[in-house]
């Protein structure tokens, strides 16, 4: 993304001024879906087990008596206070839903990232340094592959080849019930938790967990990032600064090394934050996959029970996690692409 003249500071502040009307937009966005869905959202959600006037009273008690503009900027106020309202069903703020299962959801997100940058890198790089060879047939159908392949089919997939297999591995849930209850919630992310309390056993079983769903996951973004990396490097290696490195007699393993591969790493920076997008899509189906408690388990058990206060709420969330990501790799862009003016 190339910025006219002017100064880093000067396009930091542009884009931190950006995520204003962003944010605004997203939540206008979020509210309209949210409110053209059909039928009222108390019924739907308590409807015949409460009475009429206990209805109505919820319905007086969540302002959806009022105007739609007043219900509205109520909403815009509540976001901006970081209150993202209270589930219908059991009365849970959804704050508090975050924070009990948002450490699922980021342990989830952070191994699939690994995974997919130690498996689509290496891949990537291979099929650029091997152009139009098998190897880069091969490599480039299996990223086509994970790409394309539904990610629950993938996981039940592989969740039939370990169970088969025989070898206990683990194929579902963040731990096993006894780690569940001897590890004591601290920070409310499971793995670090078992971490500060010193238990090795415990975070044995919290990795080996984690093992399948994030690499079903990261299955997903590998694709991306091979073919990224491929067509990064072949361009790359075009360059004249690579032709000189060349015609200077340096071994072809370091000039890739040196001077093509680094630079062909810096799109990837960019596409990582865009992927942040569609590994929150692919977290709430992998974790459904695997019974993983996380925010994606929550919203579709929300979604199944109608409850649109708590989705509203959670779809809030992850769209400013989407749009706070899209700025910080903006700026990080700039600070590392040496193609970037300001």
């Amino acid at each position: 993304m190339a910025v006219a003249g002017g100064s880093l500071p000067r396009y930091i502040g542009q884009r931190l001024v950006l995520l204003v009307p962003m944010i605004w937009l997203v939540l206008t966005l979020v509210f309209l879906m949210l409110r053209v869905a059909p039928g009222d959202p108390v019924s739907a959600a308590v409807g015949g087990r409460l009475s009429e006037d206990e209805l109505d009273r919820r319905r007086a008690s969540l302002g959806l008596d009022r105007p739609l503009w007043v219900q509205y900027l109520e909403y815009l106020g509540q976001v901006a206070h970081l209150n993202l309202g209270k589930a219908l069903s059991d009365n849970r703020p959804v704050i508090d839903i975050i924070r009990d299962n948002g450490g699922a959801t980021l342990t989830l997100t952070i191994g699939a990232f690994l995974f997919a940058l130690v498996i689509g890198i290496p891949l990537g790089l291979m099929a650029g340094r091997r152009r139009d060879s098998f190897a880069d047939i091969v490599i480039r159908l299996f990223g086509i592959v994970t790409y394309a392949a539904p990610i629950f089919v993938v996981g039940l997939v592989l969740v039939l080849i370990v169970a088969s297999a025989g070898t206990g591995w683990p194929t579902y849930d963040i731990a096993s019930p006894v780690t569940k209850f001897t590890v004591q919630p601290k920070t409310h992310i499971l793995l670090l938790d078992a971490v500060l309390s010193g238990n090795g056993a415990a975070v044995t079983d919290v990795l080996k967990h984690h093992v399948l769903p994030c690499f079903t996951l990261g299955l997903l973004l590998c694709g991306v990032f091979i073919r990224l990396v491929r067509v990064n490097l072949l361009q790359t290696l075009k360059g004249d600064y690579v032709e000189a490195a060349r015609a200077r007699g340096i071994p072809e393993r370091y000039v890739i090394r040196r001077h093509a591969f680094r630079n062909a790493l810096v799109p990837v920076v960019t596409v990582i934050g865009l992927q942040v997008a569609l590994t929150l899509s692919g977290a709430v189906l992998t974790e459904s996959t695997f019974n993983w408690p996380g925010l994606g388990t929550e919203l579709i058990d929300y979604l199944n029970a109608r409850d649109y206060a708590a989705v509203q709420g959670l779809v809030t969330f992850f769209a400013l996690i989407v749009v706070v990501m899209s700025v910080l790799v903006d700026i990080l862009n700039a600070l590392i692409d040496p193609r970037v003016s300001y």
